[in-house]
């Protein structure tokens, strides 16, 4: 059934017809269809529009159109147009002219618009509660590894000592801000464009406050043509979940790097690495690669909306089709990155006397050692200067600044003393940074503390 027959005096070529068919991707919506297709009715026959008999015949219909579909009794039809083509047509025919009554005041235009806003909204639900997971993943393991010593890097290079807690709590920290873009996200597909018809409303007495409280919306769009020509949201959500992905592709290449041996500084479990078809040594972080891989695909889901949307008059137009396809896939990759990701991240085998080696070498004391000096008069940049003239004098003799003898120290700068090996400890460097946001351990506990109840609130 082509819910627009009776323009039309012969029916839509077949290939046209798959051309134009949105049923293959928009029939996971069926749920939130007929949700929005309940409360419409049920606004109808508060309003006196459709009777109360009727509208409760549809409601009961609708209900029964659901069952049957979860339970397997009733599957989509792949040849209708859509998924309200498929829901308005199996009504009719399990109740006849009360069911071709569901439509009144109201348009697939606006009806799509509310489908989709319904859906989007359960799966940012899902996505937050995903993201808490792994921060809460994060938080723990940055308790426990507080006190791990490992080089911070600059340009990938050693630079200064900080913690293996400190580093995983940056990245709760973009975590929870990618919380606050989802919720956003949230804040702005929450109105309800039932109503706006087609593009200009309808002359039916309806109550749109009513159908926004039934489906749980906090507000109805206040202009007919913005509500159904909007997929700003559609746009936000894809923004914000490239931004996840930018996150989670950030830490998979830290991840690959440390588990590599030039750094060892991590070993995942074997649940989440792969092996060689002809190198029986290699254990591959294929887990970490495919997250840092689909993070493309994610971004190309946000430039096709983009692309989609930005050429678009007033009001509807059919090239907002295709904006479901984009944000589902966007959507589908990354609840399925974060499903992956936290339990390798949770199980992966932490190796701290790796890093403290590592951490050892590459003079990452250095701005440590300066400090040393400034704390004793002299002005920065001349202690600058002494340290990088040590720094060199320890690659010309193959040896650190923690080995390099005393007097060796003074011949550069008689203000050293023997106090500089407690200034350029490694982990004296670390737990002195107690400043806000500093790699202390206590700052890391306290950190993690603080998020960790923050998660409780969101």
């Amino acid at each position: 059934m082509k819910l627009w027959a009776g323009r039309f005096s012969k029916e839509i070529d077949k290939k046209t017809n798959d051309f134009n068919s949105s049923i293959s991707f928009d029939s996971r919506m069926y749920h939130e269809d007929i949700e929005g297709s309940i409360a419409h009715a049920q606004m109808l026959g508060e309003c006196g529009i459709i009777s109360i008999g009727e509208s409760m015949a549809i409601v009961k219909g609708l209900e029964g159109i659901v069952r049957d579909i979860d339970s397997g009794k009733l599957e989509i039809d792949p040849n209708a147009e859509d998924i309200h083509t498929f829901i308005e047509g199996e009504l009719t025919m399990r109740l006849g002219q009360t069911g071709k009554r569901l439509h009144t005041a109201r348009s697939r235009n606006d009806q799509v618009a509310l489908d989709i806003r319904l859906y989007l909204k359960k799966e940012i639900v899902e996505i937050k509660k995903q993201v808490k997971e792994l921060i809460t993943v994060l938080c723990n393991k940055a308790e426990k590894y507080s006190n791990t010593v490992m080089p911070g890097y600059t340009h990938l290079q050693r630079a200064q000592p900080i913690t293996f807690g400190h580093h995983l709590m940056a990245y709760s920290e973009m975590l929870l801000r990618d919380i606050d873009r989802l919720d956003c996200a949230y804040r702005h597909m929450d109105e309800l464009p039932l109503g706006c018809g087609a593009l200009a409303t309808t002359t039916y007495p309806i109550d749109r406050s009513t159908t926004a409280s039934l489906l749980g919306f906090s507000r109805v769009c206040k202009n007919s043509l913005d509500g159904v020509s909007d997929r700003d949201f559609c746009m936000e959500l894809a923004s914000a979940l490239s931004i996840i992905m930018v996150h989670l592709s950030r830490f998979s290449e830290e991840i690959i790097m440390w588990c590599s041996w030039e750094f060892k500084f991590v070993e995942l479990d074997d649940a989440f690495s792969t092996g060689s078809s002809i190198m029986p040594q290699k254990k591959n972080p294929d887990i970490a690669e495919l997250v840092r891989g689909k993070s493309g695909r994610v971004f190309g889901d946000l430039m096709t909306l983009l692309t989609v949307m930005k050429g678009i008059a007033l009001a509807y137009n059919k090239d907002m089709q295709e904006d479901k396809e984009a944000i589902f896939d966007a959507v589908d990759t990354v609840k399925m990155c974060l499903t992956a990701f936290t339990p390798m991240v949770d199980t992966m085998k932490v190796l701290p006397d790796n890093m403290r080696k590592a951490a050892a070498k590459g003079f990452i004391n250095a701005t440590d050692c300066a400090d040393y000096l400034v704390k004793k008069g002299m002005p920065f940049r001349d202690a600058y200067k002494a340290t990088g003239t040590l720094v060199a004098l320890c690659i010309e003799k193959d040896t650190t600044l923690e080995e390099l003898p005393l007097a060796e120290y003074k011949k550069v700068c008689d203000a050293f003393d023997k106090g500089v090996y407690s200034a350029i400890s490694l982990e004296n460097c670390v737990n002195g940074r107690k400043t806000i946001g500093g790699p202390a351990s206590g700052n890391v506990k306290v950190q993690a503390k603080r998020v960790k109840k923050l998660l409780e609130e969101l």
